[in-house]
């Protein structure tokens, strides 16, 4: 494809489409690679490209390792390119008009085993306050399957472990009840008893777990530096973040029997299709038990 070719399509992407110039940026480098591509292999301009052509190059991209993402993204700047062309005169036919955007995978969140849980709940030292804290976010956060956030931000009036369950706030200020197991509770208890009082900061907060400003509840980088800290300690490899706990909580309950509706409604969910990532979580555990302990597998 003639230079002034592209430049007159990337002008007219800032100038009449109104695209940011790091869009155009990616437009361009994508469509430099299809040049590049196509007169190394078919000896051709872009312009000239036929629908197989363009397949051609789509399938030598993708075979490279690219990601599904930059393909659609790939497949989108041909089509405006193509469209351009048959606006402008220079073509009449579109070889992109039949192309299919790959979906995008999606990349299946980690979760820990049940017993690198356990190792990481019983990690935490329970004669210091603040060990009883540590103790008390990890437990509530494997128990409900909560935001880090949503744990973060909960009030002392949010939590009833008495009753077992806790007030959640969610995204867009949705409440929902979620359960709160026994251990959870327990946890919870003893650091509001033993745990929470001693620590300075809690005198005049009505935070369940305030930081170290006044009023201030404990921010995420604090609790993301203890849980590495803690799952270093229990000799949990690789990288582990507050959101591992969320997905291994709604992982496990399906394991163990939990409809995807119940696990959705407890994750605060607006979607379910949102929620259908853990089945293909289970269904990889379950293959991978499988092909273990099958004799024949």
């Amino acid at each position: 494809m003639p230079e002034t070719g592209l430049t007159l399509f990337l002008d007219h992407l800032v100038v009449e489409r109104g695209l940011s110039h790091h869009t155009v940026a990616a437009y361009r480098r994508d469509l430099d690679g299809a040049c590049d591509w196509l007169a190394r292999n078919r000896q051709m301009s872009l312009g000239d490209a036929t629908a197989a052509d363009l397949i051609a190059f789509l399938r030598a991209r993708r075979s490279s390792g690219l990601a599904s993402a930059t393909v659609s993204r790939q497949i989108s700047a041909l089509r405006m390119f193509f469209r351009f062309q048959m606006a402008e005169g220079v073509r009449r036919d579109d070889p992109t008009r039949h192309m299919e955007t790959p979906r995008p995978w999606r990349n299946l969140p980690r979760c820990l085993s049940e017993q690198d849980v356990e190792a990481l709940l019983s990690i935490s030292d329970l004669d210091q306050p603040r060990g009883l804290r540590d103790n008390a976010l990890l437990e509530m956060l494997y128990a409900t399957g909560m935001r880090v956030s949503e744990l973060l931000n909960l009030r002392i009036q949010d939590v009833n472990p008495a009753a077992g369950f806790v007030l959640v706030r969610g995204k867009g200020d949705k409440e929902r009840m979620v359960p709160l197991g026994e251990r959870a509770a327990d946890a919870v208890t003893r650091y509001q008893t033993d745990g929470r009082p001693s620590l300075e900061q809690a005198g005049t907060s009505d935070l369940l777990f305030p930081g170290r400003r006044p009023r201030q509840p404990l921010t995420r980088q604090a609790f993301w530096k203890n849980l590495r800290r803690l799952a270093l300690a229990a000799g949990i490899q690789g990288q582990l973040s507050p959101h591992t706990l969320r997905h291994s909580f709604a992982t496990h309950l399906l394991e163990h029997g939990a409809d995807l509706r119940t696990v959705q409604a407890l994750l605060g969910h607006a979607d379910i299709t949102t929620t259908q990532i853990y089945t293909h979580v289970s269904r990889e555990r379950l293959r991978r038990i499988y092909s273990r302990t099958h004799p024949r597998a």
